[in-house]
This record gives structure tokens, sequence and C-alpha cells, in this order.
């Protein structure tokens, strides 16, 4: 088979996605299209896209859309649908009846329900994306694939990478590293660069907060490192699970130890803008409904810390990133 055949087949090549993100600039480099993918194998309490976890589409309903014409509930053959008048309204899903045949999102007249998940194919995407080159072109940036976790549809995740490597257009890829290496290696080696996920440093609090193993993330960032891939590291602030000194200590002296390809540390502050998607979504999300979100003061002290393990490595630029628009860097 010749390459370019090997190309038009990997255009058929579907994946399960759940938005696609125009001129995102938090994501890697440049100006970038942001991929989100379905399905994550873990279940870190913190999750800023729970609609990304489930690896099949959902429902979801648009409070904020609605306008109470109410035809979804007499479309629904299932009665999978109730409207509860009191205190303000609202549509309830029940999803053990629902089969997702998209008759209540075909009569609502503003979009207040909606399937999250879809397929495309390798081709529908690339067309997406080629409509921002021009940016790409001109920032240096490019396409990040992201989820949920993208390496959970490898089969897509290559095709895609090779149709865009193809088109010479920078990617990246977003990943919290949960698979052994042998299903990760072929993903990685089609990348530009991997922005990955160290969250806890403690082994007994990471498998029984984000559920894998520890050492396989890090042995996975280790060969990532070895093939030479540029890395970004990236660390949610949590509170109560990874805001503390002696673990953005210890991350920064992994980077600093193990990393050689490392460019970037970033620590990202907790937010509650996902509590609406959990909602929407009929899920409840009690760890950290109530958490105070982190002080500036605080995040500047983490990032102090890991500066000042990182400050003799002029490589790598430690930022923090908040929840609306802080950023703070250090060389």
């Amino acid at each position: 088979m010749s390459s370019d055949e090997f190309l038009k087949n990997d255009d058929e090549v579907t994946g399960l996605i759940f938005n696609i993100e125009r001129e995102a600039i938090h994501d890697g480099p440049g100006i970038r299209t942001v991929v989100f993918l379905k399905g994550c194998p873990l279940h870190c309490p913190w999750c800023q896209n729970p609609e990304g976890i489930k690896p099949y589409p959902e429902l979801i309903w648009y409070e904020n859309r609605c306008i109470y014409e109410l035809k979804c509930i007499g479309a629904c053959p299932r009665n999978a649908l109730t409207y509860i008048p009191m205190p303000s309204g609202r549509i309830v899903i029940n999803r053990a009846r629902c089969d997702l045949c998209g008759r209540c999102v075909e009569v609502c007249p503003t979009g207040a329900l909606d399937v999250v998940g879809k397929r495309y194919t390798v081709k529908e995407v690339v067309e997406v994306v080629m409509r921002d080159k021009v940016f790409y072109d001109v920032s240096g940036g490019g396409v990040t694939i992201s989820g949920g976790e993208p390496t959970m549809q490898p089969k897509f995740v290559i095709a895609l990478l090779r149709k865009l490597k193809s088109l010479g257009i920078h990617t990246a890829i977003e990943t919290a590293l949960p698979f052994p290496w042998e299903h990760t290696k072929p993903i990685i080696e089609l990348v530009d660069l991997v922005i990955l996920d160290i969250k806890i440093m403690d082994p007994e609090k990471h498998l029984k907060y984000v559920g894998v193993s520890l050492d396989r993330v890090l042995t996975n960032a280790i060969n990532i490192a070895k093939l030479g891939k540029p890395i970004w590291v990236h660390t949610p602030i949590i509170p109560g699970y990874t805001d503390y000194e002696d673990n953005i200590r210890r991350i920064a002296e992994f980077i600093r130890d193990n990393l050689p390809t490392a460019e970037r540390y970033e620590l990202l502050a907790f937010n509650k803008y996902c509590s609406i998607k959990y909602e929407r979504l009929g899920i409840d999300w009690p760890p950290l409904k109530n958490a105070e979100l982190v002080p500036e003061e605080k995040m500047e002290k983490l990032m102090g810390i890991a500066r000042s393990i990182l400050v003799n490595n002029g490589r790598v630029l430690v930022t923090w990133r908040g929840g609306i628009t802080k950023k703070r860097e250090a060389q």
C-alpha cells in the first residue's frame, strides 16, 4: 500500500468527540484548535470536563437556553423526560430510559437539549482544522488533541495525527498517561509536543484519587523524554488533594532530575466553572462543590517553590494560571 493510499484510508477512521474548540490559546504554543475526545478511565474528583468522562454519547439539558415550550416531553417515545415546575422550572432526564434517539433534540427550538459526544471521521475533523491554518502558520500554533483521555481512542488519534503531519500542522496531545507504554508509544511518536499531567506524587493518594498507578505515569513521562519529545507538565492545584507544598516540590524535582526535554511547568488553579456541567449531566459533585478557591498568594508561593528547584534549569518556564484570566510567569 502506498503512503497516499494509507492516508486516504485514515480519512474514514472515526472517533467520539464532545467538542472542537477553535482559536484556543492555552493548550500549546500559538493559536490552536483543540479536539476533545470523549472517554476517560480515571476518576479524579476535580474533573473539569465531566462531559468527557463517559465513553459514549450523553443527553444534556442547557437550562439557560430553555424556553419551556416542552415539545420535548411529548416527543420522547420512552417517557424519559419530565418537567418539574418548582421552584424555578427544570427538565429532568431519566437516563435509564433514554436511548439517545434524538427526537427531543430535533423538536427543541432553542437547542436546550443536545447529545454530547458525536462520531467524526478524520476527514471531517481535518476540514474544521484547516479553516484556521493561516492562524497556525502566523502564530506558531496547530492542533491539540485532548479529552477526556485521548489515548483511549488510539486508532483514531493515530490516524488523525498521521493526516495532520502530512499537512504540515504542528500537533500536541494532552494526556494523563494512564495506559502502559506499549499502548502509548505509537501515539507519542507522532506528536510534536506532549502536555502531560502529573497530579500527585504520593503513590497511595494517586491510586486512590486518580485511579491509576503513579509509577506508570512517571515511567511513561521518562520514556517520552527519552524519545526527545518536548514536554509541558501540568499540575491542577486542588484544595485538599494536590495543593500542598511537598507535592509541588516533589513534582518539580522529578522534572529536574528525569525530564531533560521539559520546557514548561504550569500550575492550574482550581475553579468551579465545571459545577454547572455536572448539574446538566445529572451528576452530583459533592467532593468539591463547597471548596474554596485557591488564593493568589498560595499560587504564588507554590510557583516560587517550583521555581526555586528549576531555577538553574533555564529551559523550563514556570507559570501558573487562574480560573479566570490571571497568569504569572517566572524564568
